[in-house]
Formats: C-alpha cells, sequence, structure tokens
C-alpha cells in the first residue's frame, strides 16, 4: 500500500521545482516530512515533464526510483506500441513502471499487469486507477512462472532486462532476462500475438534468426535517437518480413518501410558528383540497414557503399532524415580546406566512412561546436576523401 502522509505530499507540490540535492541537504529543517520519498517523487516529476507528460498532470501519481524510471518507455513510443496492438485480452510480463502496460491496455477489454518486484505492483495498482485503468489486474510474480500457468489469451508483451549478473548492458537476445528465443514456443502457445521489446543494438539479423516466428520489426527512434526495437511474433507464416523505421520529431512522424530481400534486390547508383542537395537518413533507417532501398525509393545517389549519405539535384519533402543545401566541398588539402572554410569559427561536424574521428577533425579544423553550418567528412565513391560544407534545408524542432 503506497501512502504518502499530507505534510508530505505538501512539502513535494511546494518544491516540486527545486534541485533535490539541494533539498536533501535540508532534511532536518523539515522533521515532519518523509525527505527520502519526497526527493523520489520531485525527482519523477521532473522526468515525467519531459518523458510521460499525460502522467505528469495527474497529481497524485506516485513515481518509482530513478532506475525504473529511467528504463522505462517514453509516453511518445508507448503509444506507438499501442497503436499496433488491439484485442480482447492482454498481459504485460514485465510490468516495470507501467508506462508501456498502461497505453497498450486501453486498447484492450481485460489486461494483466506482471511484475515480480513487489514495490512497483504497489505502485502500479496506485497509479493505474488514476489513470482510469480500472480493468488492468495487477499481479505480483515472475512473468516465466504466470506465463506458464495462465490462461491463453489475445497478446503478451515482454520487454526483457538487458544487463548482465555484473550489471553490464546485454544485446543479444540469449543475454536478456527472460531469454524469449528459448520461450518463443511458449509464448505462442498463450497469445495469439506477441510484442518483444529489444536493445536497439541488436543484430537484427540475429534476431530474426533467434525468433523465426517473427512477422514484423519496427525500428524507432526520437529525435534521430535509437530509442526501441520491436518484433512481433506469431503463428502465421510470412515470405517476407517488413521493417518499419521510425523516427518522431516535434512536428512529424518519419516512416520508412522495407524487407531485407528488397534492400539485396534493388538498384542503388552510387555517384562521386556531389548534387545541390545533401539526405542524411534517420537513426532508425541507418540502424535497419535499409541503405539501398531508400536510395531506390526516392530515386537518389548515394555517395559511396559505406558513406551512407545521398545526393539528389531536387528537396524531398518527406525524406525520412535530415536534408541539406550543399555550399562547397573540398578535399583535405590544407589550403583548399581554408579557402572552403574561410573565416568559419564553429560547425556541426560529422563523420561518415572516414578515417578520422569528429575529435581529430575538429582539432584539425579548429572549429567549435555549434552554428547553422553542417560539415561530413566522408568518402565519395571514387574514394576520394571530402569535405561538404552544408546548411539545413528545413529545421525541424525536436520532439520533447
Amino acid at each position: 500500500m503506497i501512502q504518502i502522509s499530507p505534510e508530505t505530499r505538501a512539502f513535494i507540490r511546494a518544491h516540486q521545482e527545486d534541485d533535490v540535492r539541494a533539498l536533501a541537504l535540508q532534511a532536518k529543517k523539515y522533521p515532519e516530512v518523509d525527505m527520502p520519498t519526497a526527493i523520489v517523487q520531485i525527482a519523477g516529476r521532473k522526468v515525467a515533464t519531459e518523458k510521460i507528460p499525460s502522467w505528469r498532470k495527474v497529481e497524485n501519481i506516485v513515481y518509482p526510483k530513478h532506475l525504473s524510471l529511467e528504463q522505462c518507455s517514453s509516453e511518445t513510443t508507448a503509444r506507438y506500441k499501442a497503436d499496433l496492438l488491439s484485442g480482447e485480452s492482454f498481459a504485460d510480463l514485465t510490468g516495470g513502471f507501467g508506462i508501456d502496460c498502461s497505453f497498450i491496455s486501453s486498447q484492450f477489454k481485460a489486461s494483466t499487469y506482471v511484475e515480480r518486484q513487489k514495490e512497483l505492483c504497489e505502485i502500479a495498482a496506485h497509479n493505474f486507477p488514476l489513470l482510469g485503468l480500472n480493468h488492468v489486474r495487477v499481479v505480483n510474480d515472475d512473468g516465466v512462472a504466470f506465463l506458464s500457468k495462465m490462461e491463453p489469451i489475445d497478446c503478451l508483451f515482454l520487454d526483457p532486462a538487458r544487463r548482465n549478473e555484473q550489471g553490464g548492458k546485454t544485446v543479444s537476445i540469449a543475454d536478456c532476462e527472460p531469454n524469449v528465443k528459448e520461450l518463443e514456443d511458449l509464448l505462442l502457445d498463450k497469445a495469439t500475438q506477441v510484442m518483444i521489446k529489444l536493445s536497439p543494438m541488436l543484430d537484427l539479423s540475429l534476431a530474426l534468426k533467434d525468433l523465426p516466428s517473427t512477422y514484423e520489426i519496427h525500428v524507432i527512434s526520437v529525435n534521430n535517437e535509437c530509442k526501441e526495437l520491436l518484433l512481433l511474433i506469431s503463428r502465421k507464416a510470412v515470405d517476407r518480413v517488413p521493417i518499419h523505421c521510425i523516427n518522431f520529431t516535434a512536428h512529424e512522424k518519419q516512416c520508412f518501410i522495407f524487407t531485407r530481400e528488397q534492400e539485396q534486390e534493388c538498384d542503388c547508383v552510387y555517384t562521386s558528383d556531389l548534387k545541390p542537395y545533401i539526405f542524411e537518413p534517420n537513426a532508425s533507417i541507418l540502424k535497419a540497414g535499409g541503405y539501398r532501398s531508400l536510395a531506390s525509393h526516392y530515386q537518389i545517389e548515394k555517395l559511396h557503399p559505406n558513406s551512407h549519405l545521398y545526393t539528389s539535384d531536387q528537396p524531398i519533402d518527406d525524406f525520412p532524415g535530415r536534408t541539406f543545401r550543399m555550399i562547397s566541398q573540398s578535399t583535405f588539402n590544407k589550403k583548399e580546406m581554408k579557402e572552403k572554410l574561410g573565416d568559419l569559427q564553429k560547425a556541426n561536424l560529422t563523420v561518415r566512412n572516414f578515417p578520422a574521428s569528429v575529435a581529430e577533425l575538429r582539432k584539425r579544423t579548429k572549429l567549435e561546436e555549434g552554428g547553422d553550418t553542417y560539415l561530413f567528412a566522408t568518402t565519395l565513391h571514387n574514394e576520394q576523401k571530402i569535405l561538404i560544407r552544408c546548411e539545413k534545408y528545413n529545421n525541424n524542432e525536436t520532439l520533447r
């Protein structure tokens, strides 16, 4: 049972914008306040303002300790997952703080949240009714144990822990806990559809090999940072697994879909001649490896098989990534580079298929980070190393 005294709640409201480190040092000034609880809740509210804004508006939501909040999905990605699933019955076998469960369960008539940490179960049981989720049953149990004894339902969700016993991050399915590779048959005996959230660092080819029942893959990025890899598995067979590359920005959802077979089969034109516009795919496409498919779909030319930059005579309004207008290009000849850069003092520098790091190039060019100029150090199809100076074609705001 979650119990926070009226005095502590009042303190949380009054100091919700304050620095929690400074508050921790003032505990003796407020003997009637449960300061450790207050600090956890104030810190949680700050994270929720950015990560789960709709929850932040609910006054009495209780937040967990930092690690559970750090590991949970954002509202943006949770809503996306919810749009992919629907049915009568649903269970989340790795409940955590309950973000994914709360949004996905809204698509089902009956839902079950399963979590082995008692404290998180108490938080979920407190929060779900406040969010209007009275149809969600909270179960304090091990997910695998619950899976073994549960009745079949429409949909299951798992977010396996991606840390080993020493606390290090893991990226292979076999190293996750629970090991969904070993559970695949049981999962599909218990649900028509299963969604598995995995590390964005996981190799897609390995994932498909480990989970042959996969019928759909979703790679999700927010503000061009890869956040989640989702695998949907079921008993239904598909010839080609579609890979959905999604990137959320402040004002749009960029989407590109391809299959591994298309990537191998489609034509791709490579060039050493730069056109007026330069294109950089978003992080989800780079993660999924849809390089040739992207070039073929948008009829643009790729600079090099390993550079992952593209060029065209015309801009593309719906390109799933960033578009730049080229200002100039130069080799790394000291005189030529000085001429092309002029009196430039700062720039955003990116390395794509280039034998030096950003730090090394920044030292060499003596340019500070920032400004409206973008520099790409890369390699052309003829293996020439060049520096491309650009400006953004459109300035997309970031998503909070």
